[in-house]
């Protein structure tokens, strides 16, 4: 199957919205994405068109988005174009959704202090224990080194 996979980079323009169906976590949040460009003539920058993208992200993903996102926060995401269009009151409508793998806060315009998700499910395995990297006393490691060496008898 082909799909069309994008970066976007821009603001978080509503709330993340949370919901939890059957189906599992689901978020959603519109992404305004704004063309800057230099204008050679008064040699400033200025703001170009704005696309907007609705988000939407599903499971951990949405969990983590609803509870991170606010509105006005640089982010980046990455995720399957799916562009729509309807008829709604006799009007064509067009709307690009994005289907989120990955949302991140760009780090190019601020920082940001992550912290690992808590796993709730008990049924979760827990991690295999750390080896003993030790070597255990009077042991030196190598069965080489251990043998003593001949004596050279003159």
């Amino acid at each position: 199957m082909n799909e069309t996979i994008i970066c976007a980079v821009g603001n978080v323009a509503t709330r993340p919205v949370y919901r939890e169906p059957a189906s599992g976590p689901s978020a959603r949040f519109r992404l305004a994405v704004t063309a800057r460009y230099l204008d050679r003539e008064n040699n400033t920058w200025t703001d170009g068109h704005t696309n907007f993208f609705t988000v939407w992200a599903n499971r951990q993903l949405a969990t983590n988005a609803a509870a991170s996102l606010n509105v006005g926060d640089p982010v980046v995401v990455q995720g399957r174009l799916k562009v729509r269009t309807e008829v709604r009151e006799g009007q064509n409508w067009t709307s690009a959704d994005l289907d989120a793998i990955a949302i991140g806060h760009d780090l190019a315009r601020g920082t940001s202090a992550f912290r690992r998700a808590v796993r709730t499910d008990p049924s979760a395995a827990a991690p295999p224990p750390e080896p003993n990297w030790e070597t255990p006393p009077g042991d030196s490691g190598d069965a080489a080194q251990q043998e003593p060496e001949p004596v050279a008898v003159t």
